[in-house]
């Protein structure tokens, strides 16, 4: 990426990693070879990211929607989890802080134990936040956010005229990240799928089309901060 432009980095990037089903059956391989590809592409671009001075990177990794995948495919996905989050640890190393967003009941007891001692463990670095969205939904986030702030009225906590946006986005998984400024989708579909509802009231959004995200690589990142450098945010001014 081109100096000049080094200004417009976005402080932080929401990843919908799509498309690793995809990608293995092109290659006439079960699905699950393509979350472990998958799981490839992520520890390069985190690195990347960090490498470039992005403060925050918050990746999808599974939505509460994807419970209804074939079961055989949720338990890969969930033992790939444990595999991602040993390796993940590595970062620690790079002082990166870990934050988990979403609802973590559902998990396996292990997963839960390894996400807490992750979040414990880096909660005092600041090169670089990394946020990872399992069994995450935004809508879910939002009610959620809406049911802890009526208990703190009603137990005369918080007082109801105080409540604004702010407030709001303190009660949200992302309450220790700044909102997001971009949001990137490889495999070619244009939706966000329930991905930071609120947190991307203003973010760009770059879809990739002709990208799977095991494929995903830095080049593709530079091409989507070139793009996000580009673009003319006005946050609703002229």
């Amino acid at each position: 990426m081109a100096k000049e432009k080094m200004s417009s980095l976005p402080q932080h990037i929401g990843i919908i990693m799509d498309g690793n089903g995809r990608w293995a059956k092109k290659r006439g391989l079960p699905r699950k070879f393509g979350h472990r590809q998958g799981a490839k592409a992520f520890r390069k671009v985190v690195r990347y990211c960090k490498e470039k001075g992005i403060r925050c990177c918050t990746f999808y990794a599974f939505s509460t929607e994807n419970w209804s995948r074939p079961q055989d495919e949720v338990d890969a996905i969930m033992s790939l989890m444990k595999e991602y989050l040993d390796e993940v640890r590595s970062y620690l190393d790079e002082e990166v802080r870990v934050i988990f967003i979403g609802d973590r009941t559902k998990l396996d007891h292990e997963i839960q134990q390894k996400m807490n001692a992750l979040e414990e463990d880096s909660k005092h670095f600041s090169s670089m936040t990394l946020g990872i969205a399992v069994n995450y939904g935004g809508r879910a986030e939002i009610a959620n956010a809406a049911k802890s702030i009526a208990e703190q009225v009603c137990d005369g906590n918080l007082d109801l005229s105080s409540i604004d946006e702010n407030t709001f986005s303190q009660y949200l998984y992302t309450s220790q990240m700044p909102d997001v400024d971009l949001i990137i989708r490889p495999s070619g579909e244009y939706r966000i799928s329930n991905f930071l509802l609120w947190q991307s009231a203003y973010a760009e959004f770059i879809f990739m089309k002709n990208i799977l995200w095991p494929d995903f690589s830095e080049k593709d990142m530079d091409k989507a901060l070139d793009e996000f450098a580009r673009r003319n945010r006005r946050f609703g001014g002229v």
